[in-house]
């Protein structure tokens, strides 16, 4: 049987783009490819960063990030393909008309399909998925892939799918990063609230370094459902909530930590409500943020009555760590 694979060339912002347009579309099965994710691995930035690369990922280096999902080569699929096609297009369409700002750059955006007459192309995409070790003691792992945790290792499962959070992103890393860290300087039994939780990765993430309560936040019910099933995957059903919501909207719960991967419009609206969720002393991580505007929302948390802790920086994104 033959397969189609439609690909999408973009900038790391044209990529998220695409990303939530497929999801739209209800494609759940995705590979990315991003060199900046593989130089961070070859430059070795953290001292539990894997001893050996293959010599792939150097040649893969040179090529720009992009996305990728295979369809069954049918009539069907090749309109939905086009469908696709016209899609990209009318993203870069909204681009050049600042729709997204005139300070966002999607890139190329060139969109091709390629037909392959070849049985396993269908789950080719899994290639890119690997065990990777996020911190110190977090490695995550696709469900298809064997892993031996090390001493004192935490190993989540999360496949790539329809929410956002398999741990590679540096907003994604920034928080679990900060997250271990953080999480320490609590008693046990700590309780922690994510806020914008996607594939549930930060909050599972929590419950396994040791909060005793976790209630995981997320507005999009199809996500929802993904995270739940992750959570029940990673066997953390005991510590860990998951609900349907719109940021603090409605939310009765007070946490020791709480814990925001967004945007920056939204870390700076989620400031305000934060302080009545949170214990004395609580501390807010908030990511998604570029470098570029880490002042504007380092204010925005100040003047909701948080002290700035750190702020620690990946590439072109920055977290922040503040304490009520």
């Amino acid at each position: 049987m033959k397969y189609i694979e439609f690909k999408v060339r973009a900038s790391r912002q044209g990529i998220e783009q695409v990303t939530a347009m497929f999801m739209s579309k209800g494609i759940d099965s995705v590979s990315i490819t991003d060199p900046a994710d593989m130089e961070d691995i070859l430059n070795k930035k953290n001292e539990y960063d894997w001893d050996y690369v293959d010599d792939q990922l150097k040649e893969d280096l040179e090529r720009e990030p992009s996305i990728s999902a295979y369809f069954e080569d049918t009539p069907e699929n090749r309109e939905k393909i086009q469908e696709l096609k016209i899609a990209v297009m009318m993203l870069k369409s909204k681009e050049l008309e600042g729709l997204y700002g005139w300070d966002v750059d999607f890139g190329r955006l060139y969109a091709e399909a390629v037909t392959v007459d070849d049985e396993d192309w269908k789950d080719k995409w899994k290639e890119n998925f690997k065990p990777s070790k996020i911190t110190k003691r977090i490695v995550v792992k696709p469900t298809w892939e064997e892993y031996i945790a090390g001493d004192g290792e935490i190993v989540l499962q999360i496949d790539p799918g329809m929410a956002f959070g398999t741990g590679t992103h540096e907003t994604t890393s920034l928080c679990l990063r900060l997250m271990e860290k953080y999480l320490s300087d609590f008693p046990e039994n700590k309780k922690v609230l994510d806020i914008g939780c996607g594939s549930g990765i930060l909050s599972i993430a929590a419950a396994l370094l040791g909060a005793g309560e976790v209630m995981a936040v997320e507005i999009d019910k199809d996500a929802v459902s993904v995270a739940e099933e992750n959570v029940k995957l990673n066997g953390v059903l005991n510590n860990v909530s998951v609900v349907q919501g719109d940021l603090t909207k409605g939310i009765d719960f007070k946490a020791d930590i709480i814990v925001a991967n967004l945007m920056a419009d939204l870390v700076m609206v989620l400031a305000e409500s934060a302080a009545n969720h949170m214990e004395d002393g609580g501390i807010f991580i908030s990511s998604g943020i570029l470098t570029e505007k880490k002042e504007t929302v380092s204010e925005a948390i100040r003047n909701a009555g948080f002290e700035i802790l750190e702020i620690e920086e990946d590439g072109e994104w920055c977290a922040i760590v503040a304490r009520r």
